[in-house]
């Protein structure tokens, strides 16, 4: 009897598994608006006011900059320094950075961490707010975590309480709704040499935020991008579209792309997890886009905590530099133009599953708590060896109440390369865009826009 009765648990507890769970209780959501912001992070400023308190963002464009433009100048260009980490220091600070960015300071006597003044900057619309709270007791988790259901546009886990429910925080962050970027990808190698990977046209479309009333589950495309390059000469004419779903279980990854000697579109289904991206000349794999993008399913992830560290935050120097050669200095990008400030993030923890194949045995990420996307990250690889590590640079778009990291760089400690994607500063920065015509979401869309 025994025996049965322990069957009988194990299978309750597969089949409750495979259910939806949600996500906290009415009084736990209670917090929301209160302590809590309506997006999840803590009202309240640190204890020795490094971290201000939460009121609001930045919701004013400074004096210098034009209306309608899409270039966006830095509100706080007049800030010095309070901090300038190095080499002689790291030591004191090391558990408040990055292992990778701790590494680059001792390991190159040019690279520094330039710390200013911390503002909480990050403001999004009421709607995608009020959707989050909402979110906070209906949105579901499913299949282990790896899918979602019945999410709102917004946070889906504004009080996470799993390391699935903080990534998929992150893979549903709110950037705007269109984007439709001109940018350049810049590839520095061992010698210090910067090559241009790409230039192209990024269009993305945050699929879940185009109707703010519509809740996403399984199948729904959750985000779309298409880019077509126009530079260097050997890749101008290609094109590329991805779709990523709620549920990657159900619906998979799916992918295509043009290549203009082929002249035909083709489905591109290894543009996914580690199969290496090409733009980066080796630097990075696919699922390291944007600092993370894809599925969750080949590791298992700890959500370990809230920490106060110094990240990138409000670089607008990066983001909207107009000559590259500025920033793609050798072995590291130019200290002097990455703002770091201190922030709270939320540190999960992601080891790979056994049976499961990926590069990276083990990866930390750390999510802004003030818009969930992540602003860095470490991966190791089979030997628990350091071996790479990224970073998003975060600007608020102040005219439109759109956070924003299109712009990220990863480094391989490994080869001594880096790269930086998404330099939209060349091109007149961030534009977002009316939302593309559906027939332009489509594969056959590719061929007729790919031609040179």
């Amino acid at each position: 009897m025994k025996f049965v009765h322990t069957l009988m648990a194990a299978s309750l507890a597969l089949a409750v598994a495979g259910q939806a769970q949600a996500a906290v209780t009415p009084a736990e959501a209670a917090k929301l608006g209160a302590e809590l912001t309506l997006i999840g992070a803590e009202k309240a400023g640190n204890t020795d006011g490094s971290i201000p308190a939460y009121e609001g963002g930045l919701t004013t464009p400074p004096a210098s900059f034009k209306a309608g433009d899409s270039f966006r100048p830095d509100p706080y260009a007049g800030e010095k320094p309070v901090l300038v980490i190095d080499s002689k220091n790291v030591e004191q600070y090391k558990h408040q950075l990055t292992a990778v960015t701790a590494e680059l300071v001792k390991r190159f006597p040019s690279f520094h961490v330039n710390v200013y003044p911390t503002h909480r900057s990050a403001s999004l619309p009421q709607r995608v707010l009020d959707n989050t709270v909402k979110n906070a007791t209906t949105a579901q988790s499913t299949d282990g975590g790896n899918g979602i259901d019945n999410v709102l546009p917004g946070a889906p886990f504004p009080i996470p309480q799993t390391g699935h429910e903080a990534m998929w925080n992150h893979l549903l962050r709110y950037q705007g709704v269109n984007i439709a970027s001109k940018f350049d990808s810049w590839n520095v190698d061992s010698t210090g040499v910067p090559n241009l990977a790409t230039t192209g046209i990024g269009f993305i479309n945050y699929a879940a935020y185009s109707d703010l009333s519509k809740p996403v589950s399984g199948k729904d495309t959750f985000y779309q991008i298409k880019l077509l390059y126009s530079g260097p000469a050997r890749r101008a004419g290609e094109a590329i579209l991805v779709r990523d779903a709620a549920n990657p279980l159900q619906q998979p990854r799916r992918a295509w792309s043009y290549l203009p000697g082929q002249r035909r579109v083709k489905l591109a289904p290894d543009l996914a997890y580690d199969t290496p991206n090409p733009g980066t000349s080796g630097a990075a794999v696919y699922d390291d886009s944007f600092v993370f993008a894809g599925a969750l399913d080949r590791f298992d992830w700890k959500l370990i905590g809230k920490q106060e560290m110094y990240v990138p935050y409000n670089t607008y120097a990066v983001t909207y530099v107009k000559d590259p050669k500025q920033l793609t200095t050798p072995n590291h990008a130019n200290p002097d133009l990455v703002r770091w400030e201190k922030h709270r993030v939320w540190v999960v923890e992601a080891s790979l599953k056994e049976g499961k194949r990926h590069i990276y045995h083990k990866r930390r990420f750390y999510l802004d708590e003030d818009t969930w996307i992540a602003l860095a990250s470490d991966q190791y690889d089979g030997r628990g060896e350091l071996y790479r590590g990224s970073f998003a640079f975060m600007t608020q778009s102040y005219d439109k109440q759109n956070p924003d990291a299109t712009t990220t760089m990863i480094y391989d400690l490994i080869s001594g390369a880096y790269n930086i994607n998404g330099l939209v500063g060349p091109h007149g920065g961030i534009k977002y865009s009316d939302p593309l015509p559906q027939v332009k979401w489509s594969p056959d869309s590719l061929a007729t826009t790919g031609i040179r």
